[in-house]
């Protein structure tokens, strides 16, 4: 069995995410506490107890995803007796979850990871004034297809692939109306369907240049280390290992696509069987199987999630 283990991007939280893991296990209950003394915020009890609305804002949903994340890692670890490094041949995560990712290798120390992803957060949601920018799913087009969509909706505004989730599902980025041009397009053009995204601002484009600025200073202040495992980049669908690397690929993440398809086919071609996500949701499970049908895909999120996980292991 080759793993790798994988981390879930917004979109995936959840009033009570956490919760069963620290109610379980003390190491779970630390890493949340940790989380919670980076930020001088009592975020665990916003994870807990909500209200979703706060939850759901990008600057609370990035380091409280991870959070959970890095929770369920260390239980499994403890509980499984075996660190990260002599499981997994990769680590890989999607958008905010690469930060989770590169935390889980220990290339980012915990803390520092919270406090940058709490920069990112607000820093995408200040980029563009909010109703400026959107978001929206195309099922049913590749990323040739979608791609060509978002050039015909554009009319010289910015409409982009902003995620290559898994085949015949792109997400496209860019100023409000000309994603509703995108939207209106889609028919003609073959997609299943297209479907607006809840989002608070257009990640993943052009338009949030402004924030990648802010995360270049973010991350020039921060150490990060070699990984334990390699990383697999979200710009680039390939092995990174290099701290200076790492610290480029994690600003262009902010403008750039998120190659996830490719990232998944790219761990599949290494000799990668099995992927398990560690976190909130099952989004990442579901979308291994979407790009892969060989892939064994596991989610771990809940005691109950791990103990089975371990069995299996």
């Amino acid at each position: 069995m080759s793993l790798a283990f994988v981390f879930p991007g917004q979109g995936s939280q959840a009033v009570g995410m956490g919760q069963a893991l620290a109610e379980a296990f003390p190491i779970a209950r630390h890493t949340l506490q940790e989380v919670d003394d980076a930020l001088d915020q009592h975020l665990s009890r916003l994870m807990f107890e909500g209200p979703d609305e706060d939850l759901r804002l990008t600057a609370n949903a990035q380091p409280a995803l991870m959070a959970v994340s890095l929770a369920a890692l260390r239980v499994l670890e403890q509980e499984g007796g075996k660190p990260l490094a002599e499981r997994a041949a990769f680590v890989a995560g999607h958008s905010l979850g690469e930060y989770s990712a590169l935390a889980a290798a220990g290339a980012l120390e915990l803390a520092d990871t919270a406090v940058l992803l709490r920069r990112r957060g607000e820093a995408m949601q200040e980029a563009v004034p909010v109703g400026q920018g959107a978001m929206a799913a195309l099922l049913g087009l590749d990323l040739d297809a979608a791609e060509e969509l978002a050039a015909a909706a554009a009319e010289g505004q910015i409409c982009a692939a902003a995620n290559d989730n898994a085949p015949g599902q792109v997400v496209l980025s860019g100023h409000s109306e000309a994603i509703e041009r995108a939207i209106a397009l889609a028919p003609e053009r073959s997609a299943k369907r297209a479907i607006p995204l809840p989002v608070s601002a257009p990640f993943h484009c052009s338009l949030m240049a402004p924030a990648a600025d802010v995360m270049a200073d973010a991350l020039a202040a921060v150490t990060i280390k070699m990984p334990s495992v390699p990383l697999v980049a979200n710009v680039t669908a390939g092995r990174l290992s290099d701290p200076d690397d790492i610290r480029l690929k994690l600003v262009e993440q902010v403008t750039g696509m998120v190659r996830w398809r490719e990232s998944v086919a790219f761990m599949a071609a290494e000799g990668v069987d099995t992927t398990v996500e560690l976190g909130a949701g099952k989004v990442l499970a579901g979308l291994s199987k979407r790009i892969d049908r060989s892939l064994s895909a596991h989610s771990a999120g809940a005691p109950e999630d791990i103990e089975k996980l371990l069995q299996q292991l």
